[in-house]
């Protein structure tokens, strides 16, 4: 059992995926109200060893020796990962020991404006930032940063990184109706990618239940509507959460622990996590899977949401 791996996962973007987390949960620098790995509990830009290199490096060398290797090592988990003074260091380990492994880190990309976290991705073969608003007004809603940081500061760092990064920039926007898919801020956000200039604009929607109450995905017509408007020529839509079942990596013994887990007693994320000793990474990539399939439902508590089995 590791600490700082987990997976690997069968990842709606970048295949069967080796997960590799340096930040505690659920250490951030924003706040997201769509976030399934729930609410931020340090808000922070301030970046950290926020857990010990060493010991990640030794579980990775641990991994390769014994396991076949994934189609990515991606760093991601339940906080930002460029937080992590030492992301650099890693990277560059992970290219040594694999060299034909890409990596690839999900990011928010909010420290871009910073010159030294440009430079520690710079070995990433992929980097995945995302960008939900363009407005000051939407991104406040929707991403709910720190009062200081603004987003001509935001969208100025994925433009100075796109302009320094060599390898592939894929960004990804959340679309969440009734936040960020009026007119004002589709025309926005298209102003900001243009801008940005990524290799690949991948657009996704809600996959599992979010911070807050009265959220819901956006429809397949809905979002079609925003990729006309937007006119780019490389968009790509997101899979829904049912196709991961279709995946060679898709585990059914993880499926079946967290049916019996849940059959048991209605739980949350965490109950789930703290019972089975997965990552909460990996137990979402499969609770999308289960509900999407109409085999769970959830429930909102004052704890927090519960997922419990379909009622018949």
């Amino acid at each position: 059992m590791y600490t700082h791996l987990f997976g690997p996962v069968p990842s709606r973007r970048l295949g069967m995926s080796l997960g590799v987390d340096l930040i505690p949960h659920k250490i951030c620098s924003l706040n997201c109200i769509y976030c399934e790995c729930g609410s931020t509990t340090r808000l922070t830009m301030d970046r950290g060893e926020y857990v010990p290199v060493d010991d990640v490096l030794k579980e990775l060398t641990h991994f390769f020796s014994e396991n076949p290797d994934p189609d990515y090592v991606t760093f991601s988990g339940a906080g930002e990962p460029t937080l992590h003074t030492r992301l650099g260091k890693v990277i560059g380990f992970l290219k040594k020991l694999r060299p034909h492994v890409p990596v690839a880190v999900l990011t928010n990309g909010t420290l871009f404006s910073d010159p030294g976290v440009r430079r520690e991705l710079m070995e990433a073969d992929v980097v995945l930032p995302s960008l939900d608003a363009a407005t000051d007004k939407a991104f406040r809603r929707i991403n709910r940063p720190m009062k200081h940081f603004n987003i001509e500061e935001y969208v100025d760092g994925l433009i100075r990184f796109r302009k320094e990064f060599k390898g592939r920039f894929w960004l990804e926007v959340l679309i969440l109706p009734g936040y960020n898919d009026d007119m004002e801020n589709i025309l926005a956000l298209k102003e900001a990618i243009r801008a940005i200039g990524p290799d690949k604009i991948q657009i996704n929607t809600l996959d599992r239940p979010g911070v807050i109450e009265g959220l819901r995905p956006a429809t397949g017509p809905e979002m079609d509507r925003i990729v006309q408007e937007w006119g780019f020529d490389d968009v790509e839509i997101v899979l829904p959460a049912v196709e991961r079942h279709k995946t060679t990596a898709y585990r059914s013994d993880v499926e079946a622990a967290i049916l019996e887990t849940i059959s048991r007693r209605p739980c949350t994320l965490e109950d789930i996590q703290k019972i089975l000793g997965l990552h909460i990474n990996e137990i979402n990539k499969y609770l999308g899977t289960l509900e999407e399939e109409g085999r769970i439902e959830t429930t909102r508590q004052e704890r927090g949401v519960f997922y419990q089995l379909r009622k018949s």
